[in-house]
C-alpha cells in the first residue's frame, strides 16, 4: 500500500506514476485467445465441447450444453426465499431506473423545409457473459439482462462456464426474463456468441465482465459484433473527512479490493490521524474476510492513502478517473459536482458503493482503467441504436442540391454530384 502527501515535492510525479501503472493483458493470453476463436469459427460446436472437457473438466453434448427451462425453474426454486426476494427487489429498481433513460423519437422540419429526425430501435440479439469462476454473480445477470429487456431486445442469450449453476444465478435469470442459457465460458463463449457455434446463434452485441481471456476475446471479436467495454480490475476512491467512522471507510475500500488481487482502492483524506485509523481497520477486517487473501494482495500492491486538502480531491479524482468514487462528507455535492471523470459517484456517509452494486438501481457495469475519461457505464443506450431520418420534397431538395453538388465536386466524387444534379436537370 502506498502513501502520498500532497505537500511532498515529488507528489505529482509519484502519484501520476502510480495511477499509470496498468495491468496489461499478457501476450500469451492473447495468443491462446486467438487460437480458441479460430477453432470455434472453424469447428463450431465440436470445439466448444472439446474446450469444456479440456478447460473445465466437464463432458457436454449438443443437448446438455444448453440449460433447459426445467433446470432454470428448479434452480430458481432452490434459491433461498430471502435471496429471491432481494433479487426481485433489485430487478424492479434496475428496471425502473433504466426505463427512465429511454430517449424519444423526434421529427421536425427545418427552415429549408427538410424533414429531419431520428428514431430509436432495440438491438435484435444480445449475448451476456456471466462469470462463474471466483463466485456466483446474480447481480451481473440483473445489471446486464434487465436493461436489455427494458430496451426491447428480442433475444438475450446468456453464457456462463460449465459446472454447477448457482441457484441465485438461475433465479436472477428468471427474474430478468432470460430463457436462453448456455454452459460455455471463456474465450470460446465469446467466439460462439460472435460467430455462432452449433445451436448457439450469433448475436449483435456482447456485454458482461470476465477474466483476462474473456476480455481479450471481446477485443478480438469487436467489429464482427459490438461490445460494452473492456473490463479491467475493480476500482474505488473514497474521499472522506475525519468525521467518518473509520470502520465504515475501511469496509468500503475492501468492498472492491476483495474482487481481485489487481483491484485498486484509494483513500483521499485531509486528516492523517483518521487515515491511520482506517488503515488499522483495514488490517483488522482483512483477518475476518473469506476473501481476505485477494483483498490483502489488492490492498498491498494497488492500495493507496493520499493526504491532501479536500478541495484538491476533485482534481485527484479526475486524474484517477475511477470506476467508483465515494464522497463521504457532510456536503458531498460541493466537491462531487466538480468531478468530470468517474463511472459512478456516491454521495454522503450512508451511500456506500455496495448499494450501487446491487439495489440502488443504477448499473454496476462501469468503465475501469481510466476509461471514465471517455466512456460511461452500461445503460439502456447500450441496447438501442439511433437511425437518422431525412425527407425532402421538391422545394426542399432545390435548396440543398447546389451545395451538395459543389461539395461532391470538391471531393472528386462525380457520381455523388450527379445524383443531385440530375434531379436539377443538369446531369
Amino acid at each position: 500500500m502506498r502513501h502520498f502527501r500532497f505537500t511532498d515535492s515529488d507528489f505529482e510525479t509519484a502519484f501520476t506514476a502510480f495511477i499509470d501503472e496498468r495491468r496489461e493483458t499478457p501476450d500469451e493470453v492473447d495468443a491462446v485467445v486467438r487460437d480458441v476463436i479460430a477453432a470455434v469459427r472453424a469447428e463450431g460446436l465440436a470445439a466448444l465441447l472439446r474446450f469444456a472437457k479440456d478447460f473445465d473438466g466437464v463432458a457436454l453434448d449438443e443437448h446438455s450444453i444448453r440449460v433447459s427451462e426445467a433446470e432454470i425453474e428448479a434452480g430458481a426454486a432452490a434459491c433461498p426465499q430471502s435471496v429471491r426476494d432481494a433479487i426481485a427487489f433489485a430487478a424492479e429498481r434496475i428496471r425502473s431506473y433504466h426505463a427512465r433513460q429511454r430517449p424519444a423519437d423526434l421529427t421536425f422540419t427545418d427552415d429549408a423545409g427538410v424533414q429531419l429526425g431520428w428514431r430509436w430501435t432495440p438491438l435484435e440479439a444480445v449475448g451476456i457473459y456471466v462469470p462463474g469462476g471466483r463466485a456466483a454473480y446474480p447481480s451481473t445477470v440483473l445489471m446486464n439482462a434487465v436493461p436489455a429487456a427494458v430496451a426491447g431486445v428480442e433475444r438475450i442469450a446468456m453464457v456462463t462456464p460449465p459446472g454447477r449453476l448457482q441457484p441465485a444465478v438461475l433465479a436472477a435469470a428468471k427474474a430478468a426474463g432470460v430463457h436462453e442459457i448456455w454452459r460455455v465460458g471463456g474465450a470460446q463463449a465469446v467466439a460462439a456468441l460472435a460467430y455462432g457455434a452449433g445451436p448457439i446463434r450469433p448475436v449483435d452485441k456482447i456485454v458482461g465482465p470476465g477474466n483476462a481471456f474473456v476480455t481479450a476475446a471481446k477485443r478480438r471479436v469487436y467489429g464482427a459484433v459490438g461490445i460494452d467495454a473492456l473490463a479491467g480490475p475493480s476500482e474505488i476512491v473514497v474521499v472522506a473527512d475525519g468525521a467518518n467512522n473509520p470502520e465504515w471507510i475501511a469496509a468500503d475500500l475492501l468492498s472492491q479490493a476483495e474482487h481481485d488481487p489487481a483491484a485498486q482502492a484509494i483513500l483521499i483524506t485531509d486528516d492523517e490521524a483518521f487515515a491511520a485509523r482506517v488503515e488499522a481497520a483495514v488490517i483488522t477486517q482483512l483477518s475476518t474476510l473469506s476473501t481476505g487473501k485477494d483483498a490483502a494482495a489488492s490492498w498491498r500492491d494497488h492500495g493507496a492513502v493520499v493526504i491532501a486538502p479536500l478541495d484538491e480531491a476533485p482534481k485527484l479524482v479526475d486524474r484517477i478517473a475511477p470506476e467508483h468514487v465515494e464522497f463521504a462528507l457532510e456536503n458531498p455535492e460541493r466537491l462531487a459536482d466538480r468531478v468530470r471523470h468517474a463511472g459512478a459517484i456516491f454521495l454522503g456517509r450512508h451511500a456506500p458503493e455496495a448499494i450501487g452494486d446491487y439495489v440502488a438501481g443504477s448499473n454496476h457495469v462501469l468503465p475501469t482503467s481510466r476509461a471514465a475519461r471517455f466512456s460511461s457505464g452500461l445503460s439502456l443506450y447500450d441496447f438501442i441504436k439511433r437511425t437518422s431520418i431525412v425527407k425532402c420534397d421538391e422545394v426542399a431538395f432545390a435548396r440543398l442540391a447546389p451545395a451538395t453538388v459543389a461539395l461532391a465536386e470538391a471531393e472528386g466524387l462525380p457520381a455523388h454530384a450527379r445524383s443531385a444534379a440530375i434531379r436539377m436537370g443538369q446531369g
